[in-house]
């Protein structure tokens, strides 16, 4: 097996993606396509001890910046290092591709170079949400697809249904819910009530309609939004969970009584940070393509390219696409093939 990493990608590379993919190799022992600048990325390898492990350089030019358009990546940046590292799971030469890079040519070379998989129109990002009850709540499509149709958030469904029964182990029966401004039936957009009954016709275990508040209870296993939505929902989370630090550290330097009190509480904050932290999920799947694509945050470190590489091995390992199919077929009756 070969994981393709974009090694020039995040806002540390290559200096994280390279500590990541040796962290990673001395673990695992299963081999890594370090996709960058050679001369940048050669003594790198060698200066951090990865010389002997099975880590290979292949040699990418052009480096997509954060701030450039998700077009360039697939139409005039072909020689760089998210370009090549997606053409060589096109290719068949590794299984599965990982980018810290800019979030949108990740997605488009994932979805235009690795490709969708066969009878899948939209692939859709996918992102674990920890709840209360300590098993995550998947939330999908959280970007990939500004504008959806019904049939689109259906195969959603099934996308998240295999993740959470077959990756993250959670549930053999994933109870699937929509995203809602109400939880009765009847309640939403045009897209939530025209995609309602569908999900109902399924055999999925559709529970009904999902509010906000239901991303952290854990009440749901899957809840299915167009991406517009449902990265409105994981910036707005994301940036919630900072500001909540913030202002505890700030409350906390107030007073010595308020500083012995948390140094009592530390471990169980550090619990709590570890459940919270993007580094210990590795990344968000783009779910629906032909092979592994895992896309994780810009801010990744060394752990957290290192788990997205298993995250992405995992996939690999358990024949994801293979196992989507079948539940595509078993879950989705006829009539709702051809909607």
């Amino acid at each position: 097996m070969y994981i393709a990493l974009d090694a020039m990608g995040g806002d540390y590379a290559p200096e994280s993606n390279v500590k990541g993919a040796i962290l990673f190799a001395k673990e695992t022992n299963i081999s890594v396509y370090l996709v960058g600048n050679k001369e940048v990325l050669k003594p790198l390898l060698e200066k951090e001890g990865g010389k002997n492990l099975p880590i290979e350089i292949v040699h990418a030019e052009e480096v997509i910046e954060m701030h450039e358009p998700p077009s360039n990546a697939v139409r005039k940046k072909r020689k760089s290092s998210m370009y090549i590292a997606a053409k060589l799971v096109r290719e068949g030469k590794a299984q599965a591709f990982v980018s810290a890079g800019n979030t949108g040519a990740a997605m488009a070379v994932s979805k235009f170079i690795v490709g969708s998989a066969p009878g899948i129109e939209r692939p859709g990002i996918a992102v674990a949400f920890p709840t209360k009850k300590g098993k995550p709540t998947v939330l999908i499509d959280v970007g990939a697809n500004v504008d959806c149709r019904p049939r689109h958030l259906v195969y959603f469904a099934v996308m998240g249904h295999t993740y959470v029964k077959e990756i993250l182990k959670s549930s053999d029966n994933p109870k699937v819910g929509i995203l809602s401004i109400g939880e009765e039936e009847g309640k939403g957009n045009e897209l939530v009530k025209e995609t309602y009954p569908l999900l109902k016709m399924s055999n999925l275990n559709f529970v009904g309609n999902a509010e906000g508040r239901d991303i952290f209870t854990g009440d749901f296993d899957v809840i299915v939004c167009d991406g517009f939505v449902g990265n409105v929902v994981l910036k707005t989370s994301e940036s919630l969970g900072s500001i909540i630090v913030d202002m505890i550290k700030q409350e906390v330097k107030k007073s010595m009584i308020s500083k012995i009190g948390a140094a009592l509480m530390l471990p169980a904050i550090k619990r709590f940070k570890k459940k919270a932290d993007f580094a210990e999920y590795g990344g968000a799947p783009l779910l629906g393509t032909k092979a592994s694509c895992i896309i994780t945050h810009g801010r990744a470190d060394a752990r957290a390219i290192k788990n997205a590489l298993k995250v992405a091995t995992e996939f690999v390992e358990t024949n994801f696409n293979e196992k989507l199919y079948e539940n595509i077929e078993k879950l989705l009756p006829e009539p709702l093939l051809e909607v």
